[in-house]
């Protein structure tokens, strides 16, 4: 079983947020492994609450016209409320992915404009052939949200496991009208997030750079 942690763990610590891909499609075949995969995690009453809407093919492209559309001409409206403040460490953590992110790619902190169409880049998936819409059910509450998050943890793993690059965006369910309005997603169902993913383009400066994970004596608390 300690080879099966070591497995794991290569998993994790390989992980990352990609944003810059290759122009190839993952096969329906591994699509659905890594679905499958991801299904596996531990829901609230086995209520397994998600559902998957992936786009492929000239869709993922369609959807981006869409969404850019969106965000460029209408106030966001999500689902779930976002945080109204970051302090403390939460606010330096954010800070640091931000600042990393611009620096790989190389803009100014000052540069407003170049940050604004950094984006934008969201919206268009970062370039990945698929982005995966994540919904929940609405009267399961906090719970099936929680098990939903877990989904789409698995999910961005069993990805890497298979030498698939993805990136969870919060950002794109800003639009959750439009969202919801393109694939005909019913009210019922809460739009949580996106996974844009495919295969990283490791030459992309955007990929350059790893944040940094809080230390285990920040985390753990043990008691007796």
């Amino acid at each position: 079983m300690q080879e099966d942690f070591k497995v794991l763990t290569n998993v994790l610590n390989s992980r990352y947020s990609c944003r810059g891909y290759l122009d190839k499609e993952i096969s329906e075949h591994d699509i659905h492994e890594i679905v499958a995969a991801a299904s596996r995690v531990p829901t609230w009453c086995n209520a397994q609450p998600w559902q998957v809407h992936i786009t492929r093919g000239d869709e993922t492209q369609k959807f981006a016209k869409v969404l850019t559309e969106a965000a460029m001409n209408t106030q966001m409206t999500p689902d779930f409320e976002w945080p109204e403040t970051y302090s403390g460490a939460y606010q330096d953590r954010r800070r640091e992915c931000g600042y990393q992110l611009y620096e790989s790619v190389g803009i100014k902190r000052d540069d407003r404009a170049a940050r604004d169409r950094q984006m934008m880049e969201n919206f268009r998936f970062f370039g990945a052939p698929h982005v995966a819409i994540i919904t929940t059910e609405a009267e399961l509450g906090p719970y099936a949200a929680m098990d939903s998050g877990g989904f789409i943890a698995l999910f961005a793993l069993a990805a890497r496991a298979k030498g698939i690059g993805s990136v969870v965006q919060a950002s794109v369910t800003g639009f959750a009208p439009t969202i919801r309005e393109h694939f005909n997603i019913p009210e019922n169902r809460l739009i949580q997030t996106a996974i844009s993913f495919g295969y990283e383009d490791l030459r992309h400066p955007a990929n350059g750079f790893r944040t940094s994970r809080a230390d285990i004596s920040d985390v753990i608390h043990f008691r007796g």
